[in-house]
């Protein structure tokens, strides 16, 4: 099949910060791009929309400056989009060869591409507990799903464990709306917040400001926040009943709940770069696997990428990142007379300033993936496939050759379940390298399977027949 020409109209895939940022700049340019989004309303998940039924809470959820502009973006970004070719509801499960496979409408679908940005975003990373499969435990990013998607709460007493800064921003979006049942569990120390925090405000103070605002929020509507927690499972027998921890002096505690969010920062959606053709490094202070991008977001001849996919540094970053890689495009594409240097000089330093904050938080909020060592052989690791830590650190002497997580995934079958590895591949990572004794690095990454979100069997075999 031969591929589209080069005055094709770009493809962006992915409609949070970073897509519709990009699509602003195309359309500025009087192109008018493919935005593929596999939610029905933009936004991702930063900016994720609010449900009708909370349009009269958009004030008290985030305030009455911030309502407003949140209001003034959301109708920017529905007049960009009105100007592209904007297809809602559309699942990207593979790329090969210069084209897309997509899922819309409950059939597969081919889409070539001779320019294409991916700004796919993150989710949580996770870390296992014991419990952690219970009904009732939710991701943070899982959590704010239900309260801006659906409009309500997990639970009526809820346990927010983990680090982020999503750790308190969910609490309080949460408490704002009337809860107050609510615990925070950080398993960051006081002491590396305050280290961090020299960075932090060097190249964000305002975010820092922000994030102070929101503990200082919490503590005021009584919420409790424990900080240097080591978490130790989640209890229950049918549901959520409980949350063990032991606090910063070593002392046990359990509390009673019947909701558990939990997140360890964010790790980055990478399988469509890396079918798409591109590099890939480790990041030895995010501790998490990156595509290798140029300065602009570029990954290949006709391959950008953008956002939290490339680099996680949240939704302000994400617009700069991909508004700079559409006009990275727009050159590529011969387009040179609509993109002024002067602002891909600005968007750059905004970048690099966004990319040391992050950088500095990450001291501040580090992976406790010393904590998997501690945990019982039993405690599942991957949920989809019901492995245990106990059969991964038994796979690792029985691997030939050189240990790595894919040949460890080819024993135990973790990974190989309906989530591809999104909430065991850190996990899975950290033990292997605690079991063989070599850094994070040596031990590889997953590697990307196409599809890489389930399809229906149906479609797959409609589109063959075809």
């Amino acid at each position: 099949m031969s591929g589209p020409s080069q005055d094709a109209p770009p493809v962006i895939v992915g409609a949070g910060p970073a897509g519709l940022a990009a699509a602003g700049a195309f359309v500025e340019a009087g192109i008018h791009p493919i935005v593929l989004d596999e939610s029905d309303r933009p936004g991702g998940q930063g900016t994720r929309r609010l449900t009708p039924l909370l349009c009269d809470k958009a004030e008290p959820l985030f305030g009455a400056r911030a309502s407003r502009r949140r209001q003034e973006r959301e109708a920017r970004e529905d007049h960009i989009l009105s100007l592209c070719d904007y297809r809602a509801n559309t699942v990207v499960w593979g790329a090969f060869d210069g084209g897309l496979e997509l899922l819309s409408g409950g059939a597969c679908q081919d889409l070539r591409y001779a320019h294409l940005l991916l700004a796919t975003g993150a989710t949580d990373a996770i870390l296992p507990l014991p419990g952690w499969t219970l009904p009732g435990v939710y991701s943070l990013g899982g959590a704010q799903v239900a309260l801006k998607r659906h409009g309500s709460f997990i639970g009526r007493k809820i346990v927010f464990a983990g680090f982020s800064p999503l750790l308190y921003l969910a609490a309080a979006q949460y408490c704002r709306l009337g809860l107050r049942e609510i615990t925070v569990l950080d398993t960051t120390p006081l002491r590396g917040k305050l280290h961090a925090a020299i960075g932090m405000a060097r190249y964000a103070a305002g975010t820092l400001r922000q994030g102070l605002s929101l503990m200082a929020e919490l503590r005021r509507a009584g919420v409790r926040i424990r900080a240097a927690a080591e978490l130790l499972a989640v209890e229950g027998k049918d549901h959520v009943e409980a949350f063990r921890f032991r606090d910063a002096a070593g002392r046990e505690e359990r509390l009673d709940c019947d909701a558990v969010a939990i997140g360890f920062g964010l790790r980055p959606e990478t399988q469509l770069a890396e079918l798409a053709g591109a590099a890939f490094e480790f990041d030895p202070v995010l501790r998490h696997w990156f595509p290798r991008v140029s300065p602009d977001g570029q990954a290949g001849p006709a391959l950008w990428i953008a956002g939290d996919g490339a680099r996680t540094m949240g939704a302000e970053g994400a617009r700069f990142a991909g508004r700079l890689a559409a006009l990275s495009m727009l050159q590529a594409m011969g387009r040179g007379e609509a993109v002024k240097s002067d602002e891909m000089r600005r968007l750059r330093r905004r970048l690099e300033h966004a990319r040391r904050f992050q950088l500095a938080a990450a001291k501040a909020f580090r992976l406790p993936g010393e904590m998997l060592s501690r945990l019982p052989g039993e405690t599942v690791l991957c949920r989809c496939e019901r492995v245990t830590l106990g059969e991964v650190r038994a796979a690792v002497p029985r691997a030939s050759g050189p240990v790595e997580v894919n040949r460890v995934k080819a024993i135990t079958r973790c990974g190989m379940g309906r989530c591809q590895g999104r909430y065991c591949g850190v996990a899975l990572g950290e033990v292997v390298a605690e079991a063989t004794g070599r850094d994070l690095a040596e031990v590889g990454r997953l590697r990307a399977q196409a599809p890489i979100r389930p399809i229906p069997m149906s479609a797959a075999m409609r589109d063959a027949a075809e």
